[in-house]
């Protein structure tokens, strides 16, 4: 399958969800209706029945998580370092900047880009990836920022339904759980439509937000999101030896666009909002150039 094979479906989703919110076709209160079931009900029945099923011995290694920790939270102290020298200002108020930088956008963009290029397979190693990831860079985030919103942010994680289903499959996979045939029939249909909604949940979320005027500084957010993260991963994965397929897996997620949830952080915490907004439309555009090249790399 070719580059354009596997990015048009996705690109054509998400163009038909803007369309349809510019248009005006689907209001506001459609849009979140279909988020809500896609992120409540499709995407928790996906990533369920998957760690139900996935080979755990197989799946976990460590050098995978490490290929793109690692370098996710390089990305975030770089940027974090360049907005505190750039704009003069301490380094607790450039946290959701940092943020802007290195948090990644799994499973809008990464899921649907690694599910069309390589298959449903490797799903497994995306959802071993996700758990971690919002936990890492927002506790990061609010530590930098001076909130002591511990307990809140461990109960916001424990109860995030892309968290918790993957947990409980985890939990089923290990006691050896065997759902009726029924069960697993009428999970697989729910999942079904979850890579599609999220694709026009996204394009309709970018009809909402508009480019900062600070566009130098939207450039730079999108820039380390989408050259320097990708770069520093598949630069350390080849490093630990990982397998092509894990690397692929490991750069496609980094290489992925700013997770519009950087944006309900900045405006927690009153921090930024703006030009975050404007970094998730620009990094979301650009992304398009950036996962077409590591395709092409890695496939």
């Amino acid at each position: 399958m070719s580059v354009i094979e596997i990015v048009f479906p996705l690109l054509f989703i998400a163009a038909l969800g803007y369309g349809a919110s510019r248009s005006g076709w689907f209001n506001s209160e459609h849009i979140a209706g279909i988020s809500k079931f896609a992120f409540y009900v499709c995407i928790p029945a996906l990533l369920f029945s998957a760690m139900l099923k996935v080979p755990l011995k197989d799946s976990i290694r460590l050098p995978v998580l490490a290929s793109f920790y690692i370098p996710v939270v390089l990305s975030f102290a770089a940027t974090l370092v360049l907005a505190r020298h750039a704009l003069k200002r301490s380094y607790r108020d450039c946290a959701v900047l940092a943020l802007g930088g290195s948090y990644s956008n799994t499973l809008l963009v990464g899921l649907p880009v690694i599910v069309a290029a390589f298959g449903p397979a490797q799903m497994a190693s995306v959802f071993l990836i996700i758990p971690f990831h919002s936990a890492v860079l927002f506790g990061l985030t609010f530590l930098l920022a001076g909130q002591g919103r511990g307990d809140a942010l461990v109960k916001s994680l424990l109860l995030n339904p892309v968290v918790a289903s993957i947990g409980l499959g985890l939990i089923g996979n290990g006691l050896g759980l065997k759902l009726p045939e029924m069960l697993n029939v009428s999970l697989e249909m729910l999942a079904k439509p979850a890579i599609a909604c999220a694709l026009f949940v996204l394009g309709a979320n970018l009809n909402q937000y508009r480019l900062s005027r600070a566009i130098g500084l939207t450039a730079l957010l999108s820039a380390i999101k989408l050259l320097l993260l990708p770069l520093l991963i598949f630069m350390l994965g080849t490093l630990l030896g990982l397998s092509e397929l894990e690397r692929a897996v490991t750069v496609l997620l980094g290489a992925s666009p700013l997770g519009v949830n950087a944006y309900l952080i900045a405006t927690q915490l009153k921090q930024d909002g703006e030009v975050i907004a404007g970094a998730v439309v620009l990094s979301s555009l650009l992304c398009v150039l950036s996962v077409i090249f590591w395709l092409t790399v890695l496939t």
